[in-house]
C-alpha cells in the first residue's frame, strides 16, 4: 500500500515529518518499506501562460513561443512538445533554474532563435515517467507561482507492507484512523453527502449467490462526458499512490478505492443485455477480460453476468464486452458490492491474476462502507463529467452480512500477556479511540467491534491492540528471573524421545510429513474415513487433513524408492485429525506413532543371506517399543481385517482389550496405485497407549530352585499361540514364573489343519521348594484348561 503524506495530513493534521510518521506506524505494526519524494529535486520552475505559439521557421518539430511568467517582459522559449499551444498554462523552468540531475537552464539559441527557459514535462521534473508532452496545468493556475508550491511537490510517498490481517488500512481513511489513534488526534473524515437522484432509471439486479455476495449496490448514471479531463489534484493523488490516470470513470473508481478501501466497477449501460446476475460460474464458461485475455472459468468462481453470460469476475477483473469506452460511453451502471473474503480468496491466483480489488476483497472490506463509496463516486463523477443519476439499487441479504462481534477482555489476561498492569481508564481510552464500544465489567471489559476492524475476533486481539497503541517501547524491560524450582516429573510417563531412540537404534530414520494429504490416497488407505477437507488448499494433493500418518510415510517411501533407495525404514510421530462432534471445534486431535519398512531385512553383507522384510520383522520392532512399558502382558496382537492391509498378514494392536493401532503388510492391490516398488509393512499406534510404563519394583530373587517342564500340544491352525500362553500363565497362578514357546511344527505325524506347539513352563516358589506332586498338579491343571478351552491334545 503506497500513500502520500500530504493526503494523510489533510485527514489527520500532525506535525510529524515523513520519517517520523514512518517510524511511528512501523512500531505500531504497519511496516514501512520505503520513503521517496513525489518529485525530483529542482527549483526555479514557475507557472506560465503560452501567449504566442508559432512554427519554427527552420525546424518542423519546434515551436517558437512567448510565455508570460508574471514578469515585465514575455520570455522567448523554443519548445518541441507536440501539445504546446496558445493559451496553455505550463511549467516554465526560467534561466538559472536547476532541474533534477543538476541540469542548469541557461540562455541558448535553438536553430538560430533565442530560448530563455524551458517548458517542462512531468519526467523532466522527476514527476513520473511521462515525457510525451509538456505539463498542462488548469486554466486558473496562478501565473508566476512556484510549481512546487502549486502542486504540493514538497511531499513524500510512503510504502507500507501491511500484514494480511490489517486490510482495514488498505485505504487512506483506514490509515488515517490508525494515525489519529496513535497521535490522539481528531480524524477529519471526508464529508460524503447523499446525492439526490434526478432520474428514475434503475436496472434489474438478481443476486443468486447471497452467501458469497450479501450486499450488491448499483446506480444508473446518464449523460456523462467521459472525454472530460480528470482534475489535476486527483491525477496527482492517484500517481502518488502508484496508479496512473486513465479516464474520469476509471480514475474516480480508483480514487474511491484508495480513499475508502472499497473496490468499485462501472459497466457501459448500453452494452448490458438483460438483468445483472451475481452467481457462481458454470465450469468452462468463457470470459474476455479488460486486458483482452480470455479465461475459462471454474465453477467455484463468483461472477457478474447478464443474459449473455459472464461480464466480470466478481471482485477481481472486469470484462471487455461491457467495459467503459472513452469514445462512445455516455451511460454507465456503477456497482459497489461486499463479497465474502473466502469467496474471492485464491481465485485470482488460480487464473494468474492479481488486482487491487482482489487484494482487498481477499483480506476483507468493511461491510458497511458500500453506501458511502457509491455516494462518493457518484458525486465525483457528476462533478467531473456532468450528467444525472438514478436512485441507489440495493440488493442486500442482511442475514448473510457479518454480524457485529462482541469480544470480552479480562483484566487478568491483559496483565499476564503484556507483563504490566494498565489503568482501567487508559484501557478504555485506547479501545474507544480504536472505534470500539466499551462496557466495563467486574473482571474487565466487553467490547463491540466496529465493522472495519474485522481482524478483531478474540481476547488476544484486544490485548495486541492495547500493547500496540500503548507502544512497545513504553513497556518496561524486566530481566527474566530464573527460579530454580524442581519440575514435576512422573516416572511412569515415558518420554517420546525414548521411543524415538529405540526405533533409531533398530535402523529407522525419523520423517516429518505434511498434515495435509491427497484425498485420493487417503481413500485408498482408509476408504471409510470422513476427512476434514480444506476450503482453500495450497494444492489439490494437499486438500485434506490426515486421519492417519501412513499416507505421508508411504509417500516418503515412494520418493526414496524413485531415487534408488531400495531399503527404507521410516517412522513418524504426529497428530491425526478426526471429526468428533463432542470435541472442541468438532475436531479431535490424536498423537500417533507410525512406521514403515521395505526392502531387505538387513544391509547387504557377505555374512548374512539376503532376505526381504516380512511381517515379523516389524512386529519385533513394535514389541521392542511395547517392552519399554514393562507391561507387555497388557498388549496383544489380534488377527484383524483392514482394507489397506494384506488379509492374513495383519493384526490389531490391543491394549487391555481395546484396539489402539494395527500392523500389517500393505495390500498387494494398493502397491501399484501408491507407486510402491516392493512389499511394504506398516504399523500405526496411539501414542497415549504406549507412553505410560510400570515403575520398576524390587523383588527378591528366590533362593529355591526352579523346575522346568516342557509341554507339546496339538491344536487347530487357527488358534493363536499367544492365547495358549496367556491361558497357561493364568491357570498356573503364582507358581508359573516363566513360559516360552520354543517350537512349532506342521507335517508328518500332525493331522491336516492342526499344528504342534511346544513350550516350556518354569515353576518356582519364593518361600519353599516345590514338590513333584505340586508341579504335577499344576501341569495337569494347565493341560485340562487347554483341552477345555482349545480342544488341545498332548502330542504323542
Amino acid at each position: 500500500m503506497k500513500f502520500n503524506k500530504a493526503w494523510i495530513d489533510e485527514l489527520v493534521p500532525t506535525s510529524l515529518s515523513a520519517e517520523e510518521l514512518a517510524a511511528q506506524i512501523t512500531m505500531a505494526g504497519l511496516e514501512v518499506d520505503g520513503i521517496e519524494p513525489v518529485a525530483g529535486n529542482f527549483n526555479g520552475v514557475v507557472i506560465g501562460e503560452v501567449v504566442e505559439c508559432a512554427q519554427h521557421p527552420d525546424a518542423d518539430k519546434l515551436r517558437v513561443t512567448k510565455v508570460n511568467v508574471g514578469e515585465a517582459e514575455l520570455l522567448d522559449i523554443v519548445c518541441g512538445a507536440p501539445n504546446c499551444r496558445q493559451g496553455l498554462r505550463v511549467a516554465v523552468a526560467t534561466v538559472g533554474a536547476v532541474l533534477p540531475g543538476d541540469f542548469v537552464i541557461k540562455k541558448a539559441k535553438l536553430r538560430g532563435l533565442p530560448s530563455h527557459g524551458m517548458l517542462c514535462s512531468f519526467s523532466e521534473l522527476g514527476i513520473g515517467s511521462d515525457h510525451s508532452g509538456i505539463i498542462e496545468l488548469p486554466s486558473d493556475a496562478p501565473i508566476g507561482t512556484d510549481v512546487r508550491e502549486y502542486l504540493s511537490l514538497n511531499d513524500s510517498c510512503i510504502e507500507v507492507d501491511l500484514t494480511a490481517n490489517r486490510a482495514d488500512c488498505l485505504g487512506m481513511l483506514g490509515l488515517a484512523r490508525e494515525i489519529a489513534v496513535l497521535n490522539r488526534c481528531e480524524l477529519n473524515e471526508p464529508e460524503i453527502k447523499t446525492v439526490a437522484a434526478t432520474l428514475t432509471d434503475t436496472y434489474p439486479i438478481n443476486v443468486q449467490a447471497t452467501a458469497d455476495c450479501p450486499r450488491y449496490l448499483g446506480r444508473v448514471l446518464r449523460g456523462l462526458n467521459v472525454k472530460a479531463e480528470t482534475p489535476l489534484w486527483m491525477q496527482e493523488r492517484l500517481r502518488r499512490c502508484g496508479l496512473r490516470s486513465i479516464d474520469p470513470i476509471v480514475d474516480v473508481t480508483n480514487y474511491v478505492l484508495l480513499e475508502l478501501g472499497q473496490p468499485m466497477h462501472a459497466f457501459d449501460l448500453a452494452k448490458l443485455q438483460g438483468a445483472i446476475q451475481v452467481r457462481r460460474a458454470t465450469a468452462g464458461e468463457k470470459l474476455t477480460l479488460l486486458d483482452q485475455t480470455e479465461v475459462s472459468l471454474r465453477d467455484d468462481t463468483l461472477i457478474i453476468a447478464d443474459d449473455r453470460g459472464a461480464i466480470a469476475m466478481a471482485g477481481i477483473f472486469g470484462g471487455a464486452e461491457t467495459g467503459v469506452d472513452a469514445e462512445t460511453t455516455t451511460d454507465i451502471m456503477l456497482e459497489c458490492a461486499f463479497f465474502q473474503p473466502l469467496s474471492i480468496t485464491g481465485r485470482a491466483r488460480a487464473y494468474g491474476l492479481r488486482t487491487d480489488s482482489s487484494h482487498r476483497f481477499e483480506r476483507g472490506v468493511d461491510p458497511q462502507v458500500q453506501y458511502k463509496a457509491l455516494e462518493r463516486a457518484t458525486a465525483l463523477l457528476l462533478e467531473i463529467c456532468g450528467g444525472a443519476c438514478g436512485p441507489v439499487i440495493d440488493q442486500s441479504a442482511a442475514d448473510e452480512l457479518p454480524a457485529t462481534k462482541t469480544v470480552t477482555l479480562r483484566r487478568e489476561k491483559l496483565t499476564k500477556l503484556v507483563g504490566i498492569a494498565f489503568d482501567d481508564a487508559e484501557v478504555v481510552d485506547i479501545l474507544t479511540r480504536l472505534g470500539l464500544q466499551v462496557t466495563a465489567t467486574e473482571s474487565g471489559w466487553v467490547t463491540n467491534v466496529p465493522s472495519w476492524r474485522f481482524d478483531i475476533a478474540i481476547e488476544e486481539d484486544l490485548v495486541e491492540e492495547i500493547a500496540r497503541i500503548y507502544g512497545y517501547d513504553n513497556i518496561p524491560n524486566i530481566a527474566p528471573e530464573a527460579r530454580l524450582t524442581m519440575s514435576e516429573h512422573k516416572e511412569a510417563e515415558q518420554p517420546l524421545k525414548r521411543l524415538r531412540d529405540v526405533l533409531v537404534d533398530r535402523g529407522f530414520q525419523e520423517a516429518i510429513t505434511y498434515s495435509f494429504i491427497d484425498p485420493k490416497v487417503l481413500s485408498l488407505l482408509e476408504p471409510s474415513a470422513d476427512p476434514i477437507v480444506l476450503p482453500n488448499p495450497i494444492a489439490s494433493d494437499m486438500a485434506a487433513m490426515r486421519v492417519s500418518l501412513l499416507p505421508g510415510l508411504l509417500g516418503a517411501v515412494v520418493y526414496n524408492q524413485n531415487r534408488q533407495q531400495t531399503r527404507v525404514r521410516l517412522f513418524e510421530s504426529g497428530l491425526r485429525f478426526i471429526r468428533d462432534t463432542s470435541a472442541e471445534n468438532g475436531i479431535r486431535q490424536e498423537a500417533m506413532l507410525a512406521g514403515v519398512i521395505t526392502g531387505n531385512a538387513a544391509e547387504e553383507n557377505w555374512t548374512i543371506p539376503n532376505r526381504a522384510v516380512d511381517f515379523f520383522d516389524l512386529k519385533g520392532d513394535v514389541e521392542a517399543l511395547l517392552e519399554l512399558t514393562a507391561n507387555t502382558d497388557a498388549y496383544r496382537f489380534v488377527r484383524c481385517e483392514h482394507p489397506a492391509l494384506h488379509p492374513g498378514q495383519s493384526a490389531a494392536i490391543e491394549f487391555n482389550g481395546k484396539s489402539v493401532g494395527y500392523i500389517g503388510v500393505v495390500h498387494p492391490s494398493l502397491e501399484k496405485k501408491l507407486g510402491l516398488k516392493s512389499k511394504a509393512i506398516v504399523f500405526e499406534v496411539e501414542l497415549a497407549a504406549i507412553l505410560q510404563r510400570n515403575i520398576p519394583a524390587f523383588a527378591e530373587v528366590s533362593k529355591f530352585p526352579g523346575n522346568r517342564r516342557d509341554l507339546a500340544i496339538v491344536v487347530d491352525q487357527t488358534i493363536s499361540a499367544d492365547d495358549i500362553l496367556r491361558l497357561a500363565r493364568k491357570v498356573g497362578g503364582n507358581q508359573v514364573v516363566g513360559i516360552n514357546l520354543f517350537d512349532t511344527y506342521q507335517g508328518t505325524g500332525v493331522p491336516d489343519g492342526k499344528k504342534s506347539l511346544a513350550f516350556s513352563i518354569v515353576l518356582q516358589n519364593t518361600e519353599r521348594t516345590l514338590e513333584d506332586k505340586e508341579i504335577a498338579e499344576t501341569m495337569e491343571r494347565v493341560v485340562d484348561a487347554l483341552r477345555v478351552e482349545f480342544n488341545a491334545t498332548l502330542r504323542d
